[in-house]
């Protein structure tokens, strides 16, 4: 995948890289998106996520840190992951690897930052570079109803180790949470642009997983 490798590269230099390996480094990121378990947290969800980061990057402080910390978010991603422990070892391998190819200490503690917000996506006021993550990372929620759908489904594929009541609990629980957001997209071109219809497609799937 040699665009996203280009869009790695750029993003750690921009951020000040400078240090070898940085091939390397992007080459263990896209082995680990695309890994066979995943069925929603794939490459293209973390292409939607760039996407989104860079056609809003104005609106951002770093924008560069805010490529980096999309492309670690999900790095690691396994189903049976109790809490955020997905999250913190994200983290973990985006400190490991972005110290691995010279960014200064306090860009890498910055992404580290970054990727811990979206395990709650909650976003202290005028931080904008983590409501730029988080807002991108829940983009899909604002999707037109045959994508959501389509990435509900996906959802449960990932989770297809759980028992049908299990999941619909657990599930049920996460779009509870989400709701309970005072918003779910916080800068406000998003949020005017997407928070409706994200709001609909989660009562929407809500309604269906508490359906008798």
């Amino acid at each position: 995948m040699p665009d996203l490798l280009d869009r790695w590269r750029a993003a750690a230099t921009g951020a000040g890289a400078a240090g070898p390996g940085l091939t390397d480094a992007g080459d263990e990121l896209v082995r680990r998106w695309r890994e066979p378990h995943r069925h929603y947290h794939t490459i293209d969800h973390l292409r939607a996520v760039l996407d989104v980061v860079d056609r809003y990057a104005g609106l951002a402080d770093r924008a560069d840190l805010v490529r980096l910390a999309a492309w670690c978010h999900d790095a690691v991603y396994n189903p049976r992951a109790a809490g955020d422990a997905n999250e913190r070892d994200s983290a973990d391998l985006a400190g490991r690897l972005l110290a691995g190819v010279g960014l200064p200490p306090a860009a890498v503690t910055e992404v580290r930052r970054l990727v811990l917000l979206t395990a709650g996506h909650e976003v202290a006021a005028g931080d904008a570079d983590g409501a730029l993550l988080c807002d991108a990372d829940l983009s899909v929620l604002a999707a037109p109803e045959p994508a959501y759908d389509r990435y509900a489904a996906a959802v449960r594929r990932e989770y297809a180790h759980v028992p049908d009541a299990d999941f619909r609990a657990g599930r049920a629980r996460v779009l509870h949470g989400l709701l309970a957001l005072p918003t779910l997209f916080r800068l406000p071109k998003l949020h005017e642009q997407w928070e409706q219809r994200a709001r609909a497609n989660l009562t929407r799937e809500l309604a269906a997983l508490t359906r008798p």
